[in-house]
């Protein structure tokens, strides 16, 4: 990717993990509603999504869109997620077809299909021996309205790649964290995704070829109720981390 690359809620907890490992791979133009807290080595817009001439600039020039902006809240009411979650997603998106970009990797949400979580299946599902996996062919099934919005997200991306062409991969995340997963927590441990495969997963989704896809993010847990199989095969993803390496040895197997 020679073109510069927009990455939208650069501040949050997401856009610093990517650009905690690829600062200086990609030329970057960072866009946050808020300014910096610090110094940064990139082109930084400070806009709103929901203010379609500023994202119409933002985009201009750039050949790629990853795209993390939003209320990140799952307790996020819908006038909230409304506004910044689906309507800001469509004036991304719809800027980004209009300036030409060719790829865009939008920011999804385990919450999406959080509602698979089911009380049959927990905590079973949540452990190495148990071979439940959903893989990005499933239908939605949100836990919030949040996750409500993140699934409009991903219709969305369809939309926009059948009909005007748009790369798109829909990047459903699981469980952030800096530093380590939480060692006593069977479900944190099974959806952990670290800030290095997390960095490396968006760089396969600037480099990889693609059409449409779905696919889920997270480490290559012993423990996982997510398939990553689409995430390999498709864009290249080959993750380093494992929770298992940080597991108590009291959490049940």
């Amino acid at each position: 990717m020679d073109d510069p690359v927009l990455l939208t809620g650069a501040e949050g907890r997401v856009g610093q993990a990517i650009l905690s490992e690829l600062s200086g791979k990609y030329d970057w133009r960072l866009l946050d509603r808020d300014p910096p807290t610090r110094d940064v080595d990139h082109e930084f817009v400070v806009a709103d999504i929901t203010d379609e001439e500023a994202v119409r600039e933002a985009v201009e020039g750039v050949g790629a869109v990853v795209h993390l902006a939003g209320d990140p809240r799952p307790e996020a009411p819908w006038d909230s997620v409304l506004a910044n979650n689906i309507d800001g997603t469509r004036t991304v998106l719809k800027a980004a077809v209009d300036a030409g970009v060719e790829k865009f990797a939008f920011a999804s949400s385990n919450h999406a299909v959080g509602a698979f979580e089911t009380d049959e299946r927990t905590p079973e599902m949540y452990r190495p021996s148990d071979e439940f996996r959903l893989d990005g062919t499933e239908l939605p099934r949100p836990s919030n309205l949040y996750g409500v919005s993140k699934a409009s997200g991903e219709v969305l991306g369809r939309y926009y790649h059948d009909h005007h062409d748009l790369s798109v991969v829909c990047v459903r995340i699981g469980n952030l964290t800096k530093d380590h997963p939480p060692r006593d927590y069977e479900r944190g441990q099974a959806m952990w995704l670290s800030h290095r495969d997390c960095a490396h997963l968006f760089d396969r989704c600037l480099e990889a070829d693609y059409d449409y896809e779905i696919v889920y993010g997270i480490s290559d847990n012993d423990r996982k109720y997510y398939s990553i199989e689409r995430a390999k095969d498709v864009l290249g993803y080959d993750p380093q981390d494992n929770s298992a390496e940080f597991a108590d040895a009291e959490v049940d197997e």
